[in-house]
């Protein structure tokens, strides 16, 4: 198997990050192990494709990478790096526009989302930065992306634009591209503010008290832990109780997750209990389950050579594994290189 992923460089990090991506990144990386090989990147082209700040981008893609490390990426055993220290991706991308058509970007529901009202205000990188995710995968003969369903029609996407070109340029017998086939990772908490049950956890909510932070002590997470919006309700024996109970499930969700259980056995343990008695045992144990990552993640980000070191290894194998494929693209579309 070769797997390749990619996540976006976003500062303020925070509990959703952690169990809805980068946690299954750690179980990819674990269970596929001697069977084939993981790469993981750094999605900082992708990030220029909408107003940004550099500095901000910069610090965000160090923070993104000590994040990982510290959550169990081992960059010994999985390929970490970011796109931009390998320009075969752009190159890629460049040469898969040819084949890529107006028609499928424009069908693109994210594209639509994105852009607004105001399509026309918006960069030429965010129409086409599908195309780069092809790239993304494409260029390491990925037999398998992780997906979920805000993604599943990219990779369709990425497996039209490997057919096409395998098609328009390339033999049955020596295709230039594999189509990659969808990994399903175990299912990702979906973790939902602690202020609002309905919106997701996000680093853009105004109010901090609405996330636990990576970098979060223990003080600070148990106070918002007692914060978190719920109702005067006691949690109910059965998981149908907690229907239109959206706090309610969404503190269950998170020590479930944590915890390696299902809801139903959290209500099992906790039924009839008020939050009075549920809360404190949830803010012991995301302390608990945080604390080496956060102390991880805090001596990563003192060490910007140990950070800049394992992204420009990382790098170099990428260009490695990415070479031959970009040259086999050059030559079957007729580029003359030296």
């Amino acid at each position: 198997m070769q797997v390749v992923s990619g996540i976006q460089p976003t500062g303020n990090l925070h509990l959703g990050n952690y169990l809805g991506a980068i946690r299954n990144w750690v179980r990819m990386q674990d269970d596929i192990g001697e069977n084939g090989e993981c790469l993981f990147f750094l999605a900082d082209l992708h990030a220029i494709s909408l107003p940004h700040d550099p500095v901000q981008l910069k610090q965000s893609t160090l923070e993104m990478t000590a994040a990982l490390v510290a959550c169990g990426v081992d960059p010994s055993r999985s390929v970490l790096f970011n796109q931009a220290q390998v320009p075969a991706h752009a190159e890629m991308q460049w040469l898969l526009n040819g084949t890529a058509r107006m028609g499928w970007l424009n069908r693109m529901t994210q594209w639509k989302d994105k852009s607004g009202k105001n399509r026309e205000g918006q960069s030429i990188a965010l129409f086409t930065y599908p195309v780069l995710q092809a790239a993304d995968v494409l260029l390491y003969q990925a037999t398998h992306v992780p997906v979920g369903d805000d993604q599943k029609q990219h990779l369709e996407l990425a497996r039209d634009i490997a057919q096409k070109f395998n098609t328009d340029f390339a033999s049955e017998d020596a295709p230039v591209f594999t189509l990659p086939d969808p990994y399903i990772p175990p299912e990702a908490a979906r973790i939902m503010s602690l202020r609002d049950g309905t919106a997701k956890m996000s680093k853009s909510d105004p109010s901090d008290l609405s996330r636990i932070n990576l970098t979060d002590d223990a003080d600070t997470i148990m106070k918002k832990v007692k914060k978190a919006k719920t109702d005067p309700e006691p949690l109910p024996s059965e998981l149908e109780g907690l229907e239109d109970r959206a706090e309610a499930l969404n503190l269950v969700s998170i020590f479930a997750s944590l915890a390696g259980i299902s809801k139903e056995q959290v209500l099992v343990d906790y039924g009839g209990q008020g939050f009075g008695a549920f809360k404190p045992a949830l803010g012991e144990l995301l302390t608990e389950s945080f604390a080496p990552v956060t102390a991880r993640f805090r001596e990563l980000m003192q060490d910007r050579e140990a950070l800049d070191a394992i992204l420009a290894k990382g790098a170099a194998k990428a260009r490695e594994r990415s070479a031959p494929t970009l040259k086999a693209a050059y030559e079957a579309l007729g580029l003359v290189r030296g």
